[in-house]
C-alpha cells in the first residue's frame, strides 16, 4: 500500500504541473493577444494623426508646411515598424503560446489514463483485503485476487514510468518555450524601439531647424498684399527608400499612401511558417489589420 501512495503523490505533482501551466500559459496568451491589439489600435491613432498632420501642413506658411510634412512622413515610417511589430508579436509570440492548448488537452489525457490505472490497482488491493477478512481459507480465491493485483501494480508501475517521462518532457520543453517566447518578444520589442528612435532623432532635429521669422516674414508679407516672397528651405532626409513605403503628395490635394510591408521584413525570410494552432478557451487572437490606409 505504501507504493501506492508513493505513486499517488507522484502523479499529484504531475497533475499540478500540467494544471499550473494550462492557467498561467492561458492567462499570458490572453494578455499578449490584448497587449498586441492593443499596439495595433495605437498604431492606427498614429496613422490617422499622420493624415491629420498633412491636411493640416497645406493650411500653412513655407518653413511650417515643409517641417510638419516631414514630421508626419517620419511618424508614419514608425507606425510602419509598428506594423512590423504587431505581426511579429502574434506570429513569435502568441502562436507559440497557443500551442500549449492542444499539448496541455493530450497530457491531461495522459493523466487521467494512469489514474485510471491506479484505481484499478487500489480496488484490487481492497479485493483481496476483504477476502483475506472473509474467506481466510479459500485459496484459490485468494490466489486469483493476489494475481490480480500483481497485475494491477505491473499495469500501474509500467504506466507511472510513462507518465513520469511524458511529463519530464513536457516541462522541460516548457521551460524552453518560455524562454524563447519571452527572447523573442523582449527583442521584437528592442528592434521597434531602437528604430523609432532612431526616426525620431532625425524628426527632432528637422523640428529645431524650423525657422520661424521666415514664416512669419512670408505672413506679414501676405498680410501686406505681397506673395511669393520666398520658397521655402528643402526638406532634408525625406527621400522615399525601401524603409519608407509611405510618401507625401506635394500638392494642396496630398494623400498619404501606404504600403503595410515593413522595411525590415528581411529578418524574417527565412523563417518557417507556423501550422495550424489550438487557442486557449476564450483567448482571442489579436486583430493586426491597419485601418485607414
Amino acid at each position: 500500500m505504501s507504493t501506492v501512495l508513493s505513486r499517488d503523490s507522484q502523479v499529484r505533482v504531475m497533475e499540478d504541473t500540467v494544471t499550473q501551466a494550462e492557467k498561467h500559459f492561458g492567462q499570458l496568451c490572453s494578455l499578449l493577444a490584448a497587449y498586441t491589439r492593443k499596439t495595433a489600435r495605437l498604431r492606427d491613432k498614429a496613422d490617422q494623426l499622420v493624415r491629420q498632420l498633412v491636411d493640416f501642413a497645406n493650411t500653412e506658411h513655407p518653413e511650417m508646411r515643409a517641417t510638419l510634412r516631414s514630421l508626419a512622413e517620419d511618424l508614419a515610417r514608425v507606425q510602419d515598424y509598428r506594423q512590423a511589430e504587431v505581426e511579429r508579436l502574434e506570429r513569435k509570440v502568441i502562436d507559440p503560446l497557443k500551442l500549449y492548448g492542444a499539448q496541455i488537452k493530450q497530457t491531461r489525457a495522459e493523466i487521467k489514463k494512469c489514474k485510471r490505472v491506479r484505481n484499478n490497482e487500489i480496488k484490487q488491493l481492497e479485493r483481496l483485503e476483504k477476502l483475506r477478512q472473509k474467506s481466510p481459507s479459500d485459496r484459490p480465491t485468494l490466489s486469483q485476487a493476489e494475481t490480480s493485483v500483481q497485475r494491477a501494480s505491473v499495469d500501474a508501475n509500467r504506466t507511472t514510468h510513462q507518465l513520469e517521462e511524458t511529463i519530464d518532457t513536457f516541462q522541460k520543453q516548457k521551460l524552453k518555450d518560455l524562454q524563447k517566447i519571452f527572447s523573442d518578444f523582449v527583442t521584437i520589442e528592442m528592434v521597434f524601439h531602437a528604430k523609432a528612435v532612431e526616426v525620431y532623432s532625425s524628426t527632432f532635429q528637422t523640428l529645431e531647424r524650423y525657422d520661424l521669422e521666415r514664416d512669419l516674414e512670408d505672413f506679414r508679407a501676405k498680410m501686406q498684399g505681397v506673395y511669393g516672397r520666398y520658397n521655402a528651405r528643402p526638406l532634408t532626409n525625406t527621400t522615399a527608400s525601401p524603409a519608407v513605403p509611405w510618401s507625401l503628395a506635394q500638392s494642396a490635394q496630398s494623400t498619404i499612401r501606404s504600403q503595410r510591408k515593413e522595411a525590415v521584413s528581411e529578418e524574417d525570410s527565412a523563417e518557417e511558417e507556423e501550422g495550424p494552432v489550438e487557442d486557449f478557451q476564450g483567448t482571442g487572437a489579436p486583430s493586426i489589420t491597419r485601418v485607414g490606409g
